[in-house]
């Protein structure tokens, strides 16, 4: 019993070892970037690293703000971020209610091609997509991103898994008592799948706010760079001022570190609640 006992003791020991060294690994780019941001150049590149600069050079980010024009790739940023999430939602919650509560003919099919289009690399529809996109005379506008990212397979599998849990019962008497389907979604759905939703949300903004591809592909016009867009701008224009990049770099983290401490709990039940079920 003491062996078995001691064994295990070592296990957690080198369990929680592991756990901790990897999650220090991962901290430090993070722990480098936010003390960059604060050195000149010099002091960036300099080896052995000074985790904690000698003088914290302030003026970076006060620099980064007016060079950059960051306030406006913030605004872009926001405003694609808050629209498409919206859009995602929508229309993820509404094919997920239909996948999982409405009987329609080859309803299963219909959506196992439609979760087949996740398999699909973004590579392979990039040049057919951006041709459509031109077609329609959308180069080189938001609304070109805002388009091809209002629908998500993953959002749909996701909130349709949770809306599989909900018993089938309740949505029958609701029918009974003469409650139409979009009265069901609104009123018994939404509301009993906060926590899912609230997953998706966190998942399409961090995906939205770090996306780089899309908005190098669709936008030339520097008054309607994201933040992505504008870092990879100052890289090239900028390329002496690595102190001002870092500081471009933690601006565009710590919305997300925010946003996702502040709703963090709802995450993670969105996501244990939202798992597969047998």
């Amino acid at each position: 019993m003491n062996k078995t006992k001691s064994r295990n003791v070592i296990f957690s020991i080198l369990k929680y070892a592991v756990v901790l060294t990897l999650t220090f690994s991962m901290l430090i780019p993070f722990v480098w970037m936010l003390s960059a941001s604060f050195k000149t150049n010099l002091e960036v590149f300099a080896f052995p690293i000074q985790w904690i600069p000698e003088v914290f050079h302030f003026e970076n980010y006060s620099n980064i703000w007016e060079i950059a024009n960051y306030p406006r790739m913030f605004l872009n940023t926001v405003k694609l971020t808050a629209i498409i999430t919206g859009l995602q939602v929508l229309t993820s919650t509404l094919a997920a209610y239909a996948f999982s509560k409405i009987k329609f003919p080859e309803r299963d099919l219909l959506f196992l091609l439609y979760l087949a289009t996740m398999m699909v690399p973004y590579q392979v529809v990039m040049i057919p997509q951006f041709s459509i996109i031109r077609n329609m005379g959308l180069s080189n506008t938001h609304m070109a991103l805002i388009l091809i990212q209002a629908f998500t397979p993953m959002g749909v599998f996701l909130i349709k898994q949770f809306y599989d849990g909900i018993p089938n019962e309740l949505i029958e008497a609701a029918r009974i008592d003469g409650l139409n389907e979009f009265g069901i979604y609104s009123r018994i759905m939404l509301p009993l799948s906060k926590s899912a939703i609230v997953s998706l949300a966190i998942l399409t903004i961090t995906a939205t706010w770090n996306d780089f591809l899309a908005p190098l592909i669709y936008i030339s016009d520097s008054k309607l760079f994201t933040i992505q867009l504008g870092l990879r701008n100052l890289c090239s224009e900028y390329t002496a001022e690595y102190g001002q990049i870092m500081a471009a770099s933690v601006m565009s983290v710590i919305p997300i570190f925010v946003l996702y401490c502040i709703f963090q709990r709802f995450f993670e039940e969105g996501m244990i609640s939202g798992a597969v079920k047998g």
